[in-house]
């Protein structure tokens, strides 16, 4: 886009010029915006006026950069290009003017104003059949009052009374036979009504009334055009990653367990905006910045540190208690240090800027638009995984590894399968080239029943190196219900997890040869696993003995 300006633009007010989106970067919980344009300068000063645009967009951050294009220099040296002495933003508020609807205005803007016409003239006809009813039944109180003093004198007219008390009732129910139709039609108008707001309001989006421009204060030595870059940041504009994965392999169900198969997984990014514009083919950038949180240094508390003698009774004791660890492993290379409790947007406590490969269009509607990021294949192997301590279900698991070069954000996912759309799960930070797992729901053809018993008793002498032991029996029921047709064993890999011990006073102790069977494996971290095969109809039952011996002195078990 090319815009001339004159010379005699100097000290008018000039004409608003488009000022598109070309560029944004979608922050966690806001965006910044830019905008590019081409523009030819008469030699002097000039003031240019751009826009509308946002009204959102933040004073603070408004930048105004001009770039001589290329192929536009004259002859010999070149002379100082064009500059931005001043940029600011004006804005307008233009309300909607009072009255019926015009001709270029939508069928439901015009059936929303029959319809509250309607409404309006509705009300009438309603007040005034209340009232007449109000009349009605203070005649009916008055006939019934002169009804009880003649007959206290003497003077009794039944017949009289009789046609009189018949006629207030029956004008009586035909008017409240029509207060009753009145209110229904209005019930009725008032429900159409609230019908056709809402359907407004999800198809059609309201003109702004307060709009914005950016007005500069350039000054050009000689005849030139150049390029206009302006961004801001502006809020009301967010997104949040999501993906779709695809699971092609072997059906658990037919007995070929841990056959080769593989995971299509594509990366998007879901993208909301009500700048009161629409971002139309621009370059779209996401970032997990949070810019909010550097808006304020931290405030600094006193911490006063004391040290005092311990008592007699506390150095005899050493107080332990149950601490509940997540285990994390971020990279190929082992556990790494987890940020808890991360706001927004989960990219494991460094900023991620992500781009999307193709030009973008996301409408200022205010719902979420999709944007594709990347995609890629990878080998994957199913399991049936059951933790009997965290759920009794027997869950269906894919297990890949992140082939891309950079990490997959934690985010919503969408499970595929042959059949199509099973579900929707959750994917977990996953650095790159590190483990991850995709749990794609649960099956109905196993049954799991977990039962725990605990028994307390000591050792060795009183004083003389008396320890507490507690003996933990962990029994684990699988049942496999198979259809009459089934054939084949199917595994599962169930898991357990005892308790680690930090302090030296206390020792945790696998009992190998009480368990049956014994574990297959076990990490580090406490965790043990049971590779389980299970004919149609069978059942295994998992016992895991464990004790924790704890010195005297050590409280709080």
């Amino acid at each position: 886009m090319t815009t001339e300006i004159s010379a005699a633009a100097a000290l008018t007010h000039p004409a608003a010029v488009p000022l598109p989106v070309t560029a944004v970067t979608c922050l966690e919980d806001r965006a910044h915006v830019e905008r590019t344009t081409t523009v030819r300068l008469a030699p002097g000063l000039q003031r240019l006026r751009f826009g509308p645009i946002t009204a959102l967009a933040v004073d603070r951050s408004l930048r105004a950069e001009l770039h001589t294009a290329p192929g536009t220099e004259p002859s010999g040296a070149e002379p100082p290009g064009a500059t931005v002495l001043d940029a600011r933003l004006t804005r307008t508020w233009t309300p909607r003017a009072p009255g019926p609807p015009g001709p270029d205005d939508s069928a439901l803007l015009h059936r929303i104003d029959e319809l509250e016409k309607e409404l309006r003239l509705a009300e009438p006809p309603i007040q005034r059949l209340e009232a007449r009813l109000a009349l009605l039944t203070q005649l009916c109180a008055e006939l019934l009052t002169e009804i009880g003093e003649g007959t206290g004198h003497g003077e009794a007219e039944p017949v009289r009374w009789s046609r009189e008390l018949d006629r207030v009732e029956a004008e009586q129910d035909a008017y409240a036979e029509q207060l009753r139709a009145a209110r229904a039609r209005s019930d009725e108008l008032y429900r159409q009504l609230q019908e056709a707001v809402a359907a407004r309001g999800a198809a059609e989006a309201q003109p702004p009334e307060l709009l914005a421009h950016v007005e500069l204060t350039v000054v050009a030595p000689h005849e030139t055009a150049a390029e206009l870059t302006v961004s801001h940041l502006t809020p009301c504009a967010l997104w949040r990653p999501a993906y779709r994965a695809a699971f092609t392999g072997a059906a658990l169900a037919g007995g070929a367990q841990d056959a080769p198969g593989s995971l299509r997984l594509e990366s998007d990014a879901m993208v909301w905006q009500r700048t009161g514009e629409d971002w139309t083919d621009v370059r779209l950038t996401l970032s997990t910045a949070r810019s909010a949180l550097a808006a304020e240094p931290p405030r600094l508390h006193e911490d006063v540190l004391t040290l005092r003698e311990l008592s007699s009774g506390e150095r005899r004791t050493l107080d332990v208690e149950l601490r509940e660890e997540e285990i994390s492993a971020l990279g190929p290379d082992g556990p790494q240090a987890v940020t808890a409790d991360l706001p927004g947007v989960d990219d494991g406590g460094e900023v991620r800027v992500l781009r999307a490969p193709a030009t973008a269009t996301v409408p200022g509607d205010g719902r979420g638009h999709r944007v594709p990021l990347s995609a890629f294949t990878v080998p994957a192997a199913a399991e049936l995984a059951s933790a009997p301590e965290l759920s009794p279900l027997v869950t269906e698991v894919v297990a890949f590894r992140n082939p891309a070069d950079h990490p997959l954000l934690a985010g919503p996912v969408d499970l595929v399968r042959g059949s199509g759309f099973t579900g929707r799960g959750e994917l977990r930070f996953t650095a790159a080239g590190a483990p991850a797992e995709l749990a794609f729901g649960s099956t109905d053809g196993y049954r799991v029943l977990r039962e725990t018993s605990e028994v307390r008793g000591s050792t060795g002498l009183a004083g003389l190196g008396q320890r507490t032991v507690l003996t933990r029996t962990v029994r684990v029921h699988v049942s496999r219900l198979s259809a009459p047709d089934e054939q084949g064993e199917q595994r599962i890999t169930l898991r357990e997890r005892i308790p680690v011990s930090e302090v030296s006073a206390v020792e945790v102790r696998l009992r190998t040869q009480e368990c049956r069977p014994a574990p297959d494996e076990a990490d580090a971290e406490g965790v043990l696993r049971w590779e389980l095969s299970l004919p149609p109809g069978g059942r295994r039952t998992v016992t895991l003995v464990y004790e924790i011996s704890a010195s005297a002195k050590v409280a709080g078990l």
